[in-house]
């Protein structure tokens, strides 16, 4: 749960009144699994209907529109990806070597019990791009977090925009492109350990330039 007095990634989305929560959440749950195998575009309803055991008729009343559904499965996804980040980076007892480390051994682990979470959010912020935007504030946030204070004071001569997208680049590519680049994928959550020092080790090697 984000802390309060920070914007919102994403606005939850309304409630149906009245929901059997097991019946709802056995859905979202369905639609979890199928969206993110499928993508948006290439999933129907009556896939996710199957998936969870009841009939077309009964997922359409409680979640009127496929889109619905999905904009409630990407708010949980976008959560994930993005809620670790917020508490740490407005986090004032932090500096900002010690929220670099957080951040980076964080977003590892959560990528390692996620594998698939990156490649689906691309891929459907490049299907949705006006959507997204409309509806992500990810910029809102990171321009009046303590984080971008602290990266400007250390070094103002670097934008933050690319040094956050250099560091979630060395976190999240190997995830990607794991099927390319990691033939034998037995030892691939010990790499991305040993990662977690490496990328900190970068990091810390380009604020110090």
């Amino acid at each position: 749960m984000l802390p309060k007095k920070n914007v919102a990634v994403m606005a939850e989305p309304e409630k149906d009144k009245g929901l059997d929560i097991s019946t709802e959440e056995k859905i979202i749950e369905a639609a979890r699994k199928v969206f993110m195998q499928k993508g948006y575009a290439a999933t129907r309803t009556r896939d996710i209907a199957e998936d969870a055991g009841i009939n077309l008729a009964l997922l359409n009343y409680y979640f009127r529109s496929k889109e619905k559904l999905f904009y409630q499965v990407m708010i949980e996804k976008f959560q994930q990806l993005f809620g670790v980040v917020f508490p740490i980076i407005n986090n004032d007892a932090l500096s900002l070597d010690q929220k670099i480390e957080i951040l980076i051994e964080k977003y590892i682990d959560l990528l390692l019990e996620n594998p698939d979470l990156p490649i689906f959010v691309l891929s459907e912020i490049r299907a949705n791009p006006e959507k997204f935007k409309e509806t992500v504030h990810v910029q809102e946030i990171l321009r009046g977090s303590s984080f971008i204070c602290q990266l400007r004071e250390r070094r103002p001569d670097v934008e933050p925009i690319q040094f956050i997208s250099s560091v979630l680049g060395m976190i999240i590519f190997p995830f990607v492109a794991k099927p390319v680049l990691f033939f034998d994928t037995s030892n691939f959550n010990a790499l991305m350990e040993e990662r977690k020092e490496l990328v900190t080790k970068w990091v810390k090697t380009i604020l110090k330039e």
